[in-house]
């Protein structure tokens, strides 16, 4: 076995983003969505709805909930206890997980707002980020249909909240401003139709920009504001469930940075050209069996192997076919590692 040390200069690293469909079909839009009524009757159907791709029921694609600092939208925990319901908790979350300040309320465009709708995904279906730019997401209800995105591609300075990125949600497509209603693709009245939360996989929606009127730029979503009486069809999570999978397109993809390091193993013509393979010498004698072995040695290369300054093995690599080294060749071999 022979060894080389690595120089500085024998690595090189690279980094790439890659997006892809957020979706488990790897279909860039979604536009069939189930719910469960299982898990609506249980105790998770209290503060959030799951939604799937298919009537199986099988992978779940994202979930709906629905926070208010009041605690409307379902029944209180106890009816002795005002504003203490699952609304304020999922608010308070939020709250704590984006703003960092239990004392701070979302503010939508230029509207400030005790409420919203979160649309929320696995880690493992977004990745590292949400991309943005590629939201694409369709409401219907009746003969309204609106479509928003977010303003990641026409605003020049990036907003934080917290240590949070932050795009407002407008109006339009794919990072395209729709301005029928707005300058600012917003409702005219009701501010921005939420945020884009690319770094933590969540949408929040305004509810008071979709309840607006058509005219206003809105969808006049109804939904349940009490918390002492239950309407199950108006449940805000059901009502917006029902206005997402009636617009049957969502378009949404993630992002992530692969970063590679890349090491150039190099065998130079008079390195690398003995073998100790056992084969190559007589078990009884030690003596070389072939005999045009000893004034022009040959070796095959087939595995690259990684070692610390303690010579322990750290990585190996395969090359596809063994290559022939002798003192007349010299070798550049390239090893990818991803991380």
């Amino acid at each position: 076995m022979s060894f080389n040390r690595l120089e500085f200069s024998d690595f090189v690293l690279s980094s790439d983003a890659v997006s892809a469909p957020i979706w488990s079909t790897n279909s860039p839009s979604l536009t069939t969505f189930f719910s469960s009524s299982t898990q609506i009757a249980g105790s998770s159907g209290k503060f959030y709805l799951t939604v799937y791709n298919s009537s199986s029921l099988s992978t779940p694609q994202f979930d709906i909930a629905y926070g208010n600092s009041l605690g409307s939208g379902s029944l209180a925990y106890n009816s002795s206890v005002s504003f203490n319901s699952p609304t304020s908790t999922i608010y308070g979350q939020f709250q704590d997980l984006v703003l960092g300040d239990e004392n701070t309320d979302f503010v939508f465009g230029n509207i400030t707002t005790t409420e919203f709708f979160a649309l929320t995904f696995q880690r493992a279906r977004f990745k590292e980020t949400l991309l943005p730019g590629s939201l694409t997401l369709r409401f219907t209800s009746a003969s309204i249909t609106q479509t928003i995105t977010d303003n990641s591609l026409i605003t020049t300075t990036p907003q934080y909240v917290g240590s949070n990125r932050v795009f407002q949600l407008i109006s339009g497509s794919a990072g395209s401003i729709n301005t029928g209603i707005d300058s600012n693709g917003y409702t005219k009245n009701s501010g921005s139709y939420g945020w884009l939360l690319p770094d933590i996989g969540t949408i929040l929606l305004n509810p008071r920009a979709l309840a607006a009127p058509a005219i206003s730029g809105g969808m006049a979503l109804l939904y349940s504001a009490s918390n002492s009486t239950e309407t199950p069809d108006l449940s805000p999570n059901l009502s917006l469930f029902a206005h997402i999978s009636g617009g049957a397109n969502f378009i949404l993809n993630s992002n992530e940075t692969i970063s590679s390091n890349y090491l150039f193993i190099r065998a130079r013509s008079s390195e690398f050209n003995y073998s100790i393979n056992p084969s190559y010498i007589s078990g009884s004698t030690g003596e070389i069996l072939y005999s045009d072995f000893i004034n022009a040695p040959r070796s095959y290369i087939t595995t690259v192997g990684l070692y610390n300054d303690t010579n322990e093995l750290l990585a190996v690599a395969k090359l596809s076919r063994p290559l022939p080294k002798d003192f007349t060749k010299e070798a550049l071999i390239r090893v990818k590692l991803d991380f």
